[in-house]
């Protein structure tokens, strides 16, 4: 990864309102998946996880890397479920101890 690139953990939290179509649900997923794709070409998101979830509940962990918090900003708001979507972002900083930092 470049030096110039920060890296963070954003916990993503998805409350769909009541009474949205599921036709609606589905069209922002198809738009969401491929902004996704996007965010991934261009480098800026690195990994998805989905912790586990209670009935109902939308939630994910992303691994996005930007070179800083408002260009972090900017690819969030630029994803559909932000309408819907609360973010809880946590810049990353390096561990001496990253075994990839000794590979």
């Amino acid at each position: 990864m470049e030096a110039n690139v920060m890296e963070f953990l954003v916990e993503m939290t998805t409350q769909v309102p009541a009474g949205t179509t599921e036709a609606a649900v589905d069209d922002i997923r198809t738009r969401e998946a491929a902004r996704a794709r996007e965010l991934i070409a261009d480098g800026n998101l690195l990994r998805l996880w989905r912790p586990p979830l209670v009935p109902g509940e939308w939630r994910t962990f992303g691994l996005f890397a930007a070179p800083d918090e408002a260009a972090l900003q900017e690819a969030l708001t630029s994803m559909p479920l932000h309408i819907w979507r609360t973010d809880k972002v946590t810049p990353l900083g390096p561990h001496v101890n990253n075994p990839a930092a000794h590979g």
